[in-house]
This record gives structure tokens, sequence and C-alpha cells, in this order.
């Protein structure tokens, strides 16, 4: 499969394309600001979440260490993608979040950011996302728009089945498979397709916990989650059932990818924080959501790049 090369897509032309869609933006009074307000609409924090599973799809692909074009690109289109589905989350949203008291102070809400500007902004991040795969092979460009489609359809989801949870981690599920054909485009081998699951039930988990903060809201409002469709502690095996099968994926990522010990030694390690996750939700008290939710999980998708490393290298 022959690269798409640099004349047709250059980095020169992609930067005036960004250049041109920013100016749709009001000029605020205080650009860094606004500049800020954008990234806690989008929560650029919890990019950390997805793009270590893509890099880590990349490393099993080359089985060292991939080009720079390849991790470049990926990382501009992995933040790209993300920021895209969370501001396209936030619009949809709009009308419940401004009745729900957990969302009322977020910038879309408050009118930090217009409506016109988050449109806008979505419209960026998804140009920025076409023209990043346009620049890695033929294959990811083709597959840019379903990407973004298939992102932006578990926004919608909640409005009709508790599956939103599974949708969303199915969403994040793509990063360690983006990462791969960034590198070899060509079927997914069996490394990535695990890992990949992993990562679909690894995400289901967290966002059921997090639900929890809003069953009230969603009984109210007729929003489908999973504390709602199975109660309190149906949800909580839900969620269990789901890290039980991260772990089991991960274990199977590390046999098929003929990874070395350090992989196993870190997966035990993971298997236990998500052990304590579980151990920390108490559908009656929410003290420690922030910590199962960011805090522990922030920690597991960098050690699971750190496992492929190991375990490629040692």
């Amino acid at each position: 499969m022959r690269r798409l090369t640099l004349p047709t897509f250059s980095v020169s032309r992609l930067a005036r394309h960004i250049a041109a869609a920013f100016s749709a933006f009001p000029r605020p009074h205080n650009p860094s600001g606004q500049f800020f307000d954008i990234c806690r609409m989008i929560k650029i924090e919890h990019s950390i979440f997805a793009l270590p599973y893509a890099w880590a799809g990349a490393f099993l692909a080359a089985r060292q260490l991939p080009s720079a074009r390849s991790l470049i690109f990926l990382t501009i289109a992995m933040i790209a993608v993300r920021s895209f589905a969370m501001a396209f989350n936030r619009l949809v949203d709009l009308p419940f979040d401004r009745d729900n008291p957990r969302t009322r102070n977020r910038p879309l809400v408050t009118g930090a950011i217009s409506v016109q500007q988050t449109r806008t902004f979505c419209w960026i991040m998804a140009i920025i996302f076409v023209l990043a795969c346009a620049m890695l092979n033929m294959v990811c460009l083709c597959l840019a728009v379903p990407a973004l489609l298939f992102a932006a359809a578990y926004s919608l989801l909640k409005r009709c089945t508790m599956l939103c949870h599974f949708w969303l981690g199915a969403t994040l599920g793509l990063a360690p498979l983006a990462g791969w054909l960034s590198v070899t485009p060509a079927v997914p081998g069996l490394p990535v397709v695990l890992l990949s699951c992993a990562v679909l039930f690894w995400v289901a988990a967290f966002d059921i916990y997090y639900s929890f903060q809003d069953i009230d809201f969603d009984t109210a409002f007729g929003l489908y989650s999973a504390p709602v469709c199975c109660g309190s502690q149906g949800a909580l095996l839900l969620a269990g059932f789901s890290h039980v099968m991260t772990s089991i994926f991960l274990l199977l990522t590390g046999f098929a990818a003929g990874l070395s010990w350090p992989w196993y030694a870190l997966w035990l390690g993971i298997s236990v924080l998500l052990f304590m996750e579980h151990r920390l939700m108490q559908p009656q008290d929410l003290r420690y959501v922030d910590t199962a939710f960011f805090t522990l999980n922030a920690i597991i998708s960098p050690v699971v790049l750190l496992g492929v490393l190991l375990g490629i290298y040692l």
C-alpha cells in the first residue's frame, strides 16, 4: 500500500487549513482564558486514557520503534478525534447539562464558550483528524470518516440503551487498532485485536462507575445507564465482570504477542489495581469516584504501554 505523499498533503497546507478554521472564532478579550476553557470542556487531561494504547498498537505492529512520521501523525490524529468526540458530546448533551447540578459549571453551559464556537471546534478537529490520517496511509484515510461517525454515535446512545458504556469502550478500543494500522496498513494481528477487547471492557467498567454520579438525574430524565437499568448492585456486578474480562484479554494479549516476563509482572499489577478500583466503588458513598475513575485508570494505560515496550525489548 503506497503512502500519500507530502506534496499532496503537506504540513504547511495542513497548518493553513487549521489557521483558516480558527479564524472563525470571535477574538476573545482573554485568549489564554478561552484556551483553558476549551481544554476544560474536552477534558484534555483524559487523553492519557487512549493515547498510550494507540502507541502500544504501533509498537506491536512494528516490533520495534515505529517511524517518527507514524508516531507524530498518529498522536495528532488521536488527540484530534478525541477532542472532536468530547466537543460533540458537549453539544448534544447541552440540554441535559443545563439541568444537571453536576454539569452546570461546564464552559458551554455557563457561556464561556458559545455553541457556534463549539461547532467550529468540532469541524476543526474533524479536519485535522482526516488530514492526519491522510498523512499516515490510504487505509487510515479511508477509515477516518467512519471512525468519526462511530465516535460521535456514543453521545446519542444514552437516550436509548445502556449499551452506551460498551460503545464508548469500543470507541476507545479502536486506539490500539489505529496504532497498528498507522504502521502496518493490513489486516490487524491477533495481539492488537485482543488488546482492543481489553480496552473495550476496561472503559465500559469505569464509565459504569462514573454513571453512578447521575443515577437520580438519569432516572428523572429517562436516560439509560447500567445503574438505572440494572440497579446499583447489578451495575456493580456488570462493572466487575468487565474488569475480569479486561484482565483476561490483557493476559491473552501477552501470549498472542509473545511478550516476555515484564508484561506478565505488570499485568498482575494492573489486575490488582482493577480489583482496588472495584472495591473503592460504593454506590452509597461516591467520595472515591474520582480516585476510581481518573487516578487509578490514569496509571493503567501508561503501564500497559510500558509492559508492551518491556515485553518486546527484554
